[in-house]
């Protein structure tokens, strides 16, 4: 309490004892106090349609589908004060998070998560590929089961739109990495499909050792699993098809503009592609062992036949 504070009360409490220091209030409503029909109505709407939501969330859609102009704090209250959503734990001390890349397009991350996405459906795989400096979501999809050809997918959609990254951070998932032995370090040698085209296309690929190192994915997932499967529901989606078409349509663009940060730096270290279906095949085809021939009379010199060892398109 302020020394002037302390002066006051002292000075209430000389003049009129303990009835001094009553509230002089009580009793009476102020005259910025929301109307009791507004906070009912707003209790209604998240029983009967928003029931689950975190205050923020159902603030968002207030705002947007409701015509609402009060705040999140005002509603957060009124919804703890009526046993409708818990307080927040307080938090304990955090690990220090790695620094961003400065720069979009330095690092992109790649990561999955298996949860019940949609109503109705068993657990499915969310594949995300997200820059590092921004957080913004370049490809999200939807699959049974994550691997080789949804990452190419997510890779082929970020490639076509931004260009090509200076580096790739994902988990030690066997479609990413062989590890010859189980929890140790990857093999630098002996790489997957995925290996070889980030190879190809030279980009690095940087592999992830703990949860803990892949704490920005982790962070996002945790929003995207109390979110995203309310959005679905809202919107009426029921099979994976529409889901990954919302997605694609609608969805990245509202969570970008909600979620996505500034870059330290303007600049992009993407390196354009002049030719995206090029870039497309490369990171799709696996690669022969190709021998040089001696060119026969009147054939040009130096020209390559095909693999002696011919192996399989991915």
């Amino acid at each position: 309490m302020h020394e002037r504070t302390f002066r006051r009360w002292a000075r209430r409490f000389e003049s009129d004892g303990e009835a001094g220091l009553e509230d002089r209030r009580l009793g009476r409503r102020s005259g910025r106090a929301v109307a009791g029909s507004v906070a009912d109505e707003v209790e209604r709407l998240y029983r009967e349609r928003y029931l689950g939501f975190t205050a923020k969330h159902f603030h968002e859609y207030l705002k947007a589908s409701h015509g609402y102009s009060l705040g999140y704090t005002w509603t957060k209250t009124l919804l703890q004060r009526r046993g409708l959503i818990a307080r927040a734990p307080r938090r304990g001390a955090h690990r220090r998070k790695r620094p961003r890349r400065p720069m979009v397009g330095m690092m992109l991350h790649q990561d999955a998560s298996k949860h019940v996405w949609l109503e109705g459906l068993g657990p499915l795989d969310l594949v995300v590929t997200m820059d590092d400096a921004t957080s913004e979501v370049y490809s999200a999809i939807l699959v049974e089961e994550e691997g080789t050809i949804s990452t190419f997918q997510g890779l082929a959609e970020t490639i076509a739109a931004k260009g090509l990254p200076c580096s790739f951070y994902t988990d030690r998932g066997s479609h990413y990495f062989l590890t010859p032995e189980a929890g140790g370090k990857v093999s630098k040698d002996q790489l997957t499909q995925v290996g070889r085209a980030l190879a190809q296309l030279g980009i690095e690929h940087i592999p992830a050792y703990s949860p803990e190192a892949r704490g920005r994915s982790e962070r996002m997932f945790r929003t995207l699993q109390d979110r995203l499967p309310k959005d679905l529901a809202l919107a009426g989606i029921r099979d994976v098809e529409a889901a990954n078409r919302y997605l694609r349509e609608v969805w990245l663009a509202g969570h970008n503009a909600r979620f996505a940060v500034a870059p330290a730096d303007s600049a992009s270290a993407f390196v354009p592609v002049a030719r995206p279906s090029g870039a497309m095949f490369c990171a799709s085809r696996r690669s022969g062992s190709w021998r040089r021939t001696t060119p026969s009379p009147g054939t040009a010199a130096g020209y390559k036949s095909r693999p002696t060892r011919p192996e399989p398109t991915s």
